[in-house]
């Protein structure tokens, strides 16, 4: 078994490839053609953590892969990131291993990256102004970084519970993207105006409000992906135009849908969109993406760093990659 270290998956595996992951994940959960069995959610409630283990096998592929990400949020306080995790992946002939990913949750940050510009690409206005992200960790980057893939915008606002963390935040991805960037005092202040908003806290209770929004603007909510985390206050979902998921039955159990009375009506799937099933953007529409993050997904991106890394190896003439083992 290979095991393939962080700094080796950062530098092969980038934003390009992971959004083409994404649309197959997307695409496969929307022709039933991949297994995905529903997620491990294991709350370590004394460190104020909580681990996600998910898996999935996309029909056709030679693997199959066993992801498991955690989130520690106290962990800054110890001068460490939040955020962790690996990926295994095995031979789905022989069910044997066949590559250990310690790539220290930055896949999984990755991949839920390129689903969020999946989600603005098919959902969001295609002229943009503005785009107000609620959250300041490493995410509200990754989510902007994929963005900068499928849009373009001139002006990004960015609030967090922590303003010199939001300033920092604004200062770095100003300078990394070329966008004006600001922090917002409020999360009032952070939306108004804005096309897109991108929602990226582990917040447990509503941070963001119906009359704040735009009647065309579109909302992709990220930071809900557990029982009891919500981002969004319920008006926000019963006003919106269409509501979106990326997986109907997991956005209930784990997503804004899980506060959210039954009679509210999904409109349908991201993949369902993406392959025309279902319409996206249809005018002057209040559209809601819910992500909860499928291990879909997790397969996808996996099977991209694999061929990412293998095909560095053959460009070098060496048979042993550089830091995999």
């Amino acid at each position: 078994m290979r095991t393939v270290e962080e700094e080796v998956l950062r530098a092969r595996v980038r934003e390009p490839a992971a959004r083409m992951a994404a649309e197959r994940a997307f695409r496969a959960l929307a022709s039933d053609a991949v297994v995905v069995p529903p997620p491990v959610h294991l709350p370590i409630a004394e460190s104020a953590g909580e681990v996600h283990i998910k898996s999935a096998y996309l029909a056709g592929s030679r693997s199959f892969t066993v992801k498991i990400a955690s989130g520690f949020y106290r962990n800054p306080e110890l001068g460490l990131p939040s955020g962790s995790g690996l990926l295994l992946v095995f031979d789905a002939r022989t069910g044997f291993p066949l590559a250990l990913l310690r790539d220290n949750g930055y896949l999984t940050d990755l991949r839920t990256g390129a689903a969020g510009a999946l989600a603005a690409r098919l959902l969001a206005p295609p002229v943009l102004e503005r785009v107000a992200v609620l959250g300041s960790g490493a995410q509200a980057g990754f989510q902007l970084r994929a963005l900068a893939g499928v849009r373009s915008w001139a002006e990004t606002v960015i609030w967090s519970r922590n303003p010199e963390h939001a300033a920092a935040r604004s200062r770095e991805l100003e300078q990394e993207l070329g966008v004006r960037t600001s922090p917002a005092a409020t999360v009032a202040e952070a939306v108004a105006g804005a096309e897109l908003v991108i929602t990226v806290t582990p917040s447990r209770e509503p941070l963001l409000q119906a009359t704040w929004l735009r009647s065309d603007a579109t909302v992709i909510a990220v930071g809900a992906d557990g029982p009891g985390k919500r981002e969004l206050a319920v008006d926000v979902l019963l006003r919106a135009d269409k509501v979106i998921a990326d997986s109907c039955a997991q956005c209930r159990r784990l997503g804004e849908l899980q506060h959210v009375p039954d009679g509210v009506q999904v409109h349908g799937e991201l993949g369902e969109v993406l392959t025309g099933r279902v319409a996206g953007r249809e005018g002057d529409e209040l559209i809601v993406c819910d992500l909860t993050g499928v291990g879909a997904q997790d397969a996808a991106i996996a099977e991209a760093a694999l061929v990412a890394v293998a095909a560095a190896v053959g460009s070098s003439g060496d048979s042993t990659p550089p830091q995999v083992a």
